[in-house]
């Protein structure tokens, strides 16, 4: 490289321009579309309490967003490529080597997918919306621009920033628009949100000035492939800044606060997509960046991923609150994708994926059902609530079969995506007989009490003695019932069809297998030469 231009990425292995063949920079304008509607809304009439011209703007253009999401990834995206597809790069601030680089791959194509699908229809939960509309529909359209570009970056200053742009939205929605605590909870969340961001932009910037020369790229940083005490240290900063987002025990405290406080609508994005981000950038980063580090961590990983299973599972019970309790299930489910992040092998990483996306409509449909029942109910405390099976049937069947994919029914994604992470934990030869038996039991644990605390709370919530004051309020209306099919079916057809999902992330899950494979075959052989 050109010694004189020490922050260019002249020898970047990915094109400098749009590939043959691309006649347009869709994943540009699938990232810019929300944000451009955004600047957009503080110009619309009206006085901010009328939510009906800010709504249908931003239903407008999420749907229309969503529509070019699934143009895009049918026609032009090819999930039996492992590599990098849809490359789009173009200099951005050349004095800091920061590059507008966007691309897919079967890691971020699925969850591009649910990110467009779950903000679309939180914005159609968002009915009843009366204070400052314009702003409220406004920062749901920056979050969509904001989880996009996170997924889509390959650039690590950009993806940084697009991680940072995200937190914005999120700590605003709880702190309007929440409950009593509102104030308590979007702090807690920005203040561990933060300090996780500044050990990840430690550890990239480390990492980019490890090598040679100066690179932000993601794929360059991803060749060198950096061990020892720095891999180490690199690798431990974004397991806990990622870990915050995952999130992981013992960094999950803000969760079950955030959804306390957060109206449905936020907390079906907090559930649905933010905690999925988490996953993604542990394998995009902690896997494919540092591959040597994380054969020596996976049991580390696994552990953890055990520990947030059970201690989520246990935690639950203690909740009388119904989206807290739900919230605490998420630390336990999300618990089965650092658990097939560790297993190492393909089958443990494609169950890590499945879980994400499985978990991602799963949680997004309860936390929906709640905030249905809330509006009639106007309150979350299960003891105060009892016997609505009968005057609301219909929500009754959502959060029951909601329910059902959560505690893995077979037939449901739930079931089949964590059954894929026992079954990656158990192939991989690498971990001790003991050591597969015994993570397999603790982990099973968790199998086992999540049927309990969750048709604890059905039982509670829709039976027993009626409330008098619950007596009479309605039940789903047409709207609320879409949204619920929109996310319940695709549960069902995942669960009795998984190839639907499998196929769009199955090359690159292989791919990160091999290249673990490879660089374990490496060290072994060094091992050996050395005895």
């Amino acid at each position: 490289m050109d010694a004189s231009l020490p922050l260019s990425l002249a020898s970047s292995s990915l094109p400098a321009v749009l590939p043959e063949g691309s006649a347009f920079p869709w994943l540009s304008l699938i990232v810019l579309l929300p944000a451009t509607a955004a600047l957009v809304m503080p110009l619309l009439p009206g006085d901010g309490s009328d939510p009906r011209l800010p709504r249908t703007l931003a239903l407008g253009v999420l749907g229309v967003d969503f529509a070019l999401i699934l143009w895009v990834f049918a026609r032009h995206f090819d999930g039996g490529l492992s590599e990098l597809q849809l490359v789009e790069r173009v200099s951005w601030v050349p004095a800091l080597g920061l590059e507008w680089s966007l691309a897919a791959d079967g890691l971020s194509a699925p969850l591009v997918v649910l990110s467009g699908l779950v903000t679309l229809l939180s914005v159609a939960a968002s009915w009843n919306i009366r204070l400052k509309t314009r702003l409220y529909f406004g920062l749901l359209l920056v979050q969509a621009t904001a989880q996009s570009l996170v997924f889509l970056s390959q650039d690590f200053l950009l993806f940084f920033l697009a991680w940072e742009l995200e937190l914005v939205p999120v700590y605003l929605l709880i702190a309007i628009w929440g409950g009593k605590q509102r104030q308590y909870a979007a702090t807690k969340f920005i203040l561990y949100t933060a300090t996780a961001s500044l050990l990840i932009l430690i550890s990239g910037l480390a990492l980019a000035l490890s090598g040679d020369s100066f690179t932000l790229n993601l794929s360059e940083l991803a060749a060198r492939s950096p061990g020892g005490t720095f891999g180490l240290l690199c690798y431990l900063g974004f397991l806990v800044g990622f870990g915050v987002k995952l999130p992981m025990f013992p960094l999950h405290t803000w969760l079950p606060d955030a959804h306390g406080e957060a109206n449905a609508p936020v907390s079906m994005l907090l559930a649905g997509v933010l905690l999925k981000m988490g996953g993604y950038a542990l394998l995009r980063f902690n896997v494919q960046m540092l591959p040597d580090v994380h054969l020596r961590l996976a049991p580390a990983l696994i552990v953890l991923g055990i520990i947030n299973i059970v201690y989520g599972a246990l935690n639950a019970f203690a909740q009388d609150n119904v989206k807290r309790r739900i919230a605490c299930s998420s630390v336990s489910h999300m618990g089965f994708v650092l658990l097939g992040i560790g297993a190492i092998d393909a089958l443990g990483m494609s169950g890590a994926m499945l879980q994400m996306i499985s978990h991602g409509l799963i949680a997004a449909a309860m936390f929906f059902i709640t905030g249905v029942f809330y509006e009639r109910t106007e309150t979350l405390s299960i003891p105060n609530m009892g016997g609505l099976a009968k005057v609301l049937p219909i929500t009754f069947a959502f959060f029951l079969a909601s329910s059902l994919a959560s505690l893995a029914l077979p037939g449901m994604s739930g079931f089949i995506s964590e059954i894929t992470v026992f079954l990656g934990v158990t192939s991989y030869e690498g971990f001790t007989i003991g050591f597969r038996v015994i993570a397999i039991v603790l982990a099973a644990i968790g199998l086992v009490l999540t049927p309990v605390y969750l048709l604890s709370l059905c039982r509670r919530v829709f039976f027993g003695p009626r409330i008098p004051a619950l007596a009479v309020v309605g039940d789903m209306k047409p709207r609320e019932l879409v949204i619920g099919l929109t996310l319940l079916v695709p549960t069902l057809v995942i669960g009795f069809w998984p190839r639907v999902a499998i196929n769009l992330y199955e090359a690159s899950t292989n791919g990160l297998a091999s290249e673990l494979a490879s660089h374990g075959a490496v060290a072994m052989g060094r091992l050996a030469a050395l005895g």
